[in-house]
């Protein structure tokens, strides 16, 4: 797996790395939450310090949430109940408290990829109504009749499935597909958009939140 390791103490973060190399995985050292926020994509966990020198990792937490749903695992020092709870309910799948034994870090590490990767694969299909959606073969049927999306079409028809009846911001959408919320030409996104809907010809299956984004299931 591809594991970002976002810690500024090199002690820790060359130890993580070694170790996490030896297991087999494909560790990336980051040092601020900046690095986390801007090389987030293809990632398969997150490792994440809160005691970081340019953020604060909760709050790089909630930027990260805000357009990325990968398995994050909190190693900190702050032990206290209050920031156990900040960090689960601001989205971490897991938190421990420095020292951690690396064996107990792993072991949570490979619980928090295997859980969402359950997740994922249990809803490969989604249906709504007339509507059937296979992200695996990348094809839509409406009414029992196949619909023809191009790639952006189904990317962003895709973002909205894995979160169905949930809002999903114009930013969210725009950096799953564009591959950078802050650089992609919103344009783009009300263009495909419009494409998408009227392909799938089902209004209020894809319902505008106004001033945010939009959602799947009304």
């Amino acid at each position: 797996m591809q594991i970002a390791v976002v810690e500024d103490d090199d002690g820790v973060g060359d130890a993580l790395v070694e170790a996490l190399t030896s297991h087999g995985h494909r560790p990336i050292r980051m040092r601020r939450g900046a690095d986390l926020l801007l090389g987030h994509r293809d990632l398969d966990v997150v490792i994440l310090d809160l005691g970081l020198p340019d953020a604060d990792g909760l709050q790089v937490l909630r930027q990260l949430r805000a357009v990325n749903d990968v398995p994050v695992v909190i190693l900190t020092a702050r032990g206290d109940e209050r920031s156990v709870v900040r960090g689960l309910r601001g989205g971490a799948d897991d938190y421990l408290v420095k020292p951690a034994r690396l064996a107990e870090l792993l072991a949570r590490v490979d619980v928090v990829t295997q859980r969402r990767r359950a997740l994922s694969e249990s809803s490969r299909i989604v249906r709504a109504g007339d509507v059937v959606v296979d992200l695996d073969a990348r094809e839509v049927e409406v009414g029992g009749e196949p619909v023809t999306l191009t790639p952006k079409e189904f990317d962003l028809l895709t973002v909205l499935v894995a979160r169905p009846g949930a809002a999903v911001s114009r930013q969210q959408l725009m950096d799953a597909v564009w591959g950078d919320a802050y650089v992609a030409i919103s344009r783009s996104l009300d263009v495909h958009m419009t494409g998408l809907r009227a392909k799938l010809a089902r209004p209020g299956l894809i319902s505008t939140i106004r001033g945010y984004g939009y959602r799947w299931g009304g």
